[in-house]
């Protein structure tokens, strides 16, 4: 009889047209680290909310330690000591972290008086036994993902969870972040912990998991030994069909300049110093120029400044040769510019929106979409919606209405990375373009990149995969401290000098 932390027996959870699990078995062991691997829209974030107490499945039981349990909400969840990180967190925006981590268990005393003094021991002591150096009083808002990242970690170990969910946990940090956090991970297993990490990342699988489940549309595939199988094996059995990893591009030919970068300084909302210090750069018709770098380094408030979000503190920007510093976000849209935000929920879809109309966001008012009176022409902006969601492969429950708040979040980006590409812009700029989605799906949108790039447009890259920088750029630019410290050529260049520039231990 095998030691079972948790077991899912036969779960099944249905939606308005959809069956996201479909009779799905899934068993983790005490101690281990158990992946869930599947596609976008496969059913794994689903799984884990309702393991999680967020859904209630339709058929099947949840067993723990061998018992069945009822789990109707996440308090119930947390009594039996499980806890969830999940994709998209779970944080109050405008409260500190350690507010947040405390959340819904605040320390009182028996006057009822918040008691933070304790809470902060446990916290501080906590982020030193794992490793996850964080500021107790920092504001959400003000901190990076990765920081946010560890905010979440440290809520789910300050309850003393056993069981540990992670939902896509690498899919907003750094190289080395990620590192960090599968030593954390691999340090929890061992210290008994049970932990179910989900992820389309078959590296990170490879590098951390015992056991792996992969599902696909719904169902259950598989679960295998992690060390016998391959990265090959796991990805056949998620996709359904061999995939390339490498992107197959000819030699780049630029030619005109399409964005002119001169001293560009952004204020740090952060901190005292900029958050971009007096950057120069040109980005040309036929090619993919990436900026590289670990997360923080002001790439974020870089791209806010191209693309109109936050106003630059000096310098100037010029977009085919006009000056566009202090020109509206829209101009500079209908100029030719799209933008595959970093953030897809803050500045990528309206979620309370049907699909259809996230889908036209930026060109409603067009005449193809807009009746000389002001009035939508719904059957066109319907059509359109599924001439994208067909070539893009977006999965919702119901196609073009789907609200898009229900649709999972690797098919969120999928219909951003579509309705931007789609505008055939003389300047894409795509931060973190494949954050979340599945092996499928990234060789797909890169593809679509290097389309882009050949049909004589201009790219600019931002990235903090560097299998994905590697592969896809034609110039690297390395950002450090808010200052571009070099320029490397992919072809000649490897993944450790490229560290070091964004270490900030070499500089050009």
């Amino acid at each position: 009889m095998e030691n079972y932390a948790i077991e899912m027996l036969n779960i099944t959870k249905r939606f308005p047209g959809i069956i996201a699990n479909d009779n799905i078995t899934l068993q983790l062991k005490k101690g281990e680290i158990h992946a869930l691997l599947g596609e976008n829209g496969a059913g794994k974030s689903t799984l884990m909310s309702v393991l999680f107490g967020l859904y209630q499945p339709e058929e099947g039981i949840i067993k723990k330690d061998g018992k069945v349990v009822r789990i109707n909400d996440p308090n119930d969840a947390n009594r039996l000591g499980i806890g969830m990180v999940h994709q998209h967190f779970k944080l109050v925006e405008c409260f500190s972290v350690l507010d947040n981590i405390i959340l819904g268990v605040e320390p009182t005393s028996s006057m009822g008086v918040l008691q933070k003094a304790a809470a902060r021991e446990k916290v501080l002591a906590l982020s030193e036994k794992y490793g996850l150096s964080v500021d107790p009083d920092a504001i959400i808002s003000d901190i990076t993902v990765g920081m946010q990242q560890r905010t979440e970690i440290l809520k789910m170990l300050y309850r003393d969870n056993e069981i540990l969910i992670f939902d896509e946990p690498t899919a907003v940090l750094t190289p080395r972040e990620i590192e960090e956090l599968m030593l954390i991970m691999q340090g929890l297993a061992k210290e008994g912990k049970s932990i179910l990490f989900i992820s389309h990342k078959l590296n990170e699988i490879m590098m951390v998991s015992n056991r792996c489940t992969v599902l696909r549309k719904g169902k259950y595939i598989g679960t295998v030994n992690i060390r016998e199988t391959t990265k090959e094996e796991l990805s056949r059995m998620m996709v359904g069909r061999d995939v390339e990893f490498v992107v197959p591009k000819d030699p780049a030919n630029p030619t005109d300049v399409v964005l002119n970068v001169e001293n560009m300084t952004v204020s740090s909302k952060v901190h005292r110093n900029n958050a971009v210090n007096n950057v120069s750069f040109q980005v040309r018709k036929g090619e993919i120029v990436c900026i590289a770098g670990i997360d923080g380094n002001g790439q974020t408030e870089l791209v806010y400044g191209l693309t109109g979000l936050e106003p630059l503190k000096s310098g100037k920007v010029e977009f085919l040769g006009k000056d566009i510093t202090k020109t509206s976000i829209r101009k500079r849209s209908l100029m030719g510019m799209s933008h595959i935000p970093e953030d897809r929920h803050k500045h990528g879809l309206v979620l309370d929106y049907s699909l259809e109309n996230n889908m036209v966001l930026q060109r409603y008012f067009e005449k193809d979409f807009t009746s000389p009176i002001g009035f939508l022409k719904k059957d066109n902006i319907r059509k359109y919606a599924e001439r994208l969601i067909d070539q893009y492969d977006v999965r919702s429950g119901q196609g073009p209405i789907t609200p898009a708040r229900a649709m999972s979040g690797g098919n969120q980006q999928k219909a951003i990375v579509a309705r931007e590409i789609d505008k055939d812009p003389k300047l894409l700029i795509a931060v973190q373009p494949t954050r979340g989605l599945d092996v499928g799906a990234i060789e797909f949108i890169h593809k679509q990149i290097v389309a882009h790039r050949d049909a004589g447009n201009a790219v600019l890259l931002v990235s903090l995969e560097l299998e994905e920088v590697m592969s896809l750029s034609d110039r690297i630019l390395v950002m450090y401290e808010g200052e571009i410290v070099g320029e490397l050529d992919p072809k000649t260049t490897t993944v450790e000098e490229m560290g070091l520039y964004m270490a900030g231990a070499k500089r050009q």
